[in-house]
């Protein structure tokens, strides 16, 4: 059986690419919301999506995009000055 001889660096390549790259189920996933819900925010324009395929493919979304979605989600919990002005005794 013969091998191919495959250039290392696109191997590399479409490795780090597909690493990269989420399907909508994954992406929902680590958002925990409903792949409908990504569909509808990709049509909205509110978060980044590639279209592998054309304008009619799958959705995918770069795994960078997602974290810094959640990251800009993060609300910080209230110092405890802040919640002790909130207890109602």
């Amino acid at each position: 059986m013969a091998t191919k001889n495959v250039r290392p660096e696109r191997c590399s390549k479409s490795t780090a690419l597909s690493e990269r790259l989420l399907g909508v189920n994954e992406a929902a996933a680590m958002l925990a919301v409903k792949p409908a819900t990504l569909y509808q925010w990709a049509y909205q324009r509110r978060i980044p999506v590639v279209k592998p395929f054309g304008p009619r493919g799958a959705l995918a979304s770069e795994r960078s995009d997602i974290r810094t979605l959640i990251a800009r989600s993060v609300r910080p919990a209230l110092s405890a000055e802040a919640h002790r002005g909130l207890d109602p005794r």
